[in-house]
């Protein structure tokens, strides 16, 4: 049983909802009419609402990136290591808003819920999202909560594209932004393995060109294998190696298909889980805006005048062993951030896990995410206190 009454934990938590009756206009040429935002929040909005930090989730992630919702949890949050009291996203110093995307299986309004126009599940009639949709859509929540700019957002992987779409889209909304595990758009490689991903799920009999809810189905099979290769993706050969090497379950091989290597075992296990608990057509969209998002690409691939509009500072952080997305892709963004004269900071963070890095407690890791977010909270004080001072006055 976890303890929820730890100084370290936010504890347990509930998640809200936010309903909105304003249409969303899409980048893909269609309009939401009406749509719903799940989230959770950690720490306390002070009186000038200058304390909010957003943070950002990746493919798989969610609103629940912190403490419990029950008290027999056996797992908190997603990023629990680094959102709570003392921690690197310290909640007694910042108001933490943690939001399910659009498009997502966790209870905002996406594929699994329905279309009040028809009556039937939306499934595949879902229109695709980006980046800035996503975007957009959490400015529009801010505003529902009174935040006119946020001290800063954060994000790792997907997460880290919305922090950057943030500092260009809304930037005098963002004092600070930190960018993990992230890159300004995807390699060729990379839309390769998602494309593989989604064939997986898309060639499953129980697919059902999407409605397989109305058959009462899942096409779990197709879901498995596109995790088991995404999860390969975001571990290091060395981290594999260690953990697994070349281990057998038994003492000698069987000749056989069935699994004998404990790496096929654990890859089965990852496949098999995440097929009960994630939606399939929220998988091909949510690889679909991973796929799209290129800032540069409206401004004919010129990135430093794409950054153009960011006012904020930026924290920009990438681990040596990533091949999904590369130190080399997070030195690209920290170069044209310096050709277009923005303040950034840099720090690649000695790790063998690869790209779940990002979500892993790490000391190097939490001294520089940590010692920045100081920073911010010293600021976001200090600037609470003129405030204050000129009021007063």
């Amino acid at each position: 049983m976890p303890d929820t009454s730890s100084a370290a934990s936010v504890g347990l938590v509930t998640p809200s909802t936010a309903c909105f009756d304003t249409p969303l206009e899409l980048a893909c040429g269609r309009v939401l009419p009406e749509w719903e935002l799940v989230y959770e929040t950690y720490g306390e909005l002070n009186d000038e609402r200058s304390n909010a930090v957003l943070v950002c989730h990746a493919l798989s992630g969610h609103h629940h990136a912190a403490g419990y919702h029950h008290v027999d949890d056996r797992k908190p949050g997603w990023w629990d290591a680094h959102i709570g009291p003392g921690k690197s996203i310290d909640t007694r110093r910042f108001f933490v808003i943690v939001i399910n995307n659009l498009g997502g299986c966790h209870g905002s309004t996406g594929p699994t819920s329905v279309n009040r126009e028809s009556g039937r599940l939306w499934g595949p009639d879902f229109p695709l999202m980006t980046v800035p949709d996503w975007v957009n859509s959490q400015a529009m929540l801010a505003d529902r909560l009174g935040i006119e700019r946020f001290a800063a957002v954060v994000g790792g992987s997907l997460g880290g594209m919305q922090v950057l779409q943030w500092a260009l889209s809304y930037p005098e909304r963002i004092a600070n932004a930190v960018v993990i595990a992230a890159t300004t758009r995807l390699s060729a490689q990379n839309i390769a393995f998602n494309e593989v991903a989604r064939q997986a799920i898309r060639s499953d009999p129980e697919f059902h060109d999407g409605w397989y809810a109305e058959h009462g189905v899942v096409p779990r099979h197709g879901l498995r294998l596109a995790r088991m290769v995404g999860h390969i993706t975001y571990l290091s050969e060395d981290a594999m190696g260690t953990k697994f090497g070349r281990d057998l379950r038994t003492e000698s091989p069987n000749f056989g298909y069935d699994v004998e290597f404990e790496v096929e075992s654990y890859l089965r296990y990852q496949g098999d889980t995440f097929s009960t608990r994630f939606d399939a057509n929220t998988y091909l969209l949510m690889t679909k805006a991973l796929d799209y998002f290129d800032p540069a690409g409206t401004h004919g691939n010129d990135l430093v005048a794409a950054l153009s509009p960011a006012q904020c500072r930026f924290l920009v952080i990438s681990f040596t062993s990533d091949w999904r997305f590369a130190p080399s892709r997070s030195r690209e963004l920290v170069d044209a951030l310096l050709h277009a004269d923005k303040p950034v900071s840099y720090v690649n963070i000695d790790s063998p896990y690869g790209h779940d890095a990002f979500l892993l407690p790490n000391p190097r890791y939490e001294a520089a995410l940590g010692g920045f977010m100081k920073r911010v909270a010293a600021e976001t004080a200090e600037r609470g206190e003129t405030t204050r001072s000129g009021v007063s006055g």
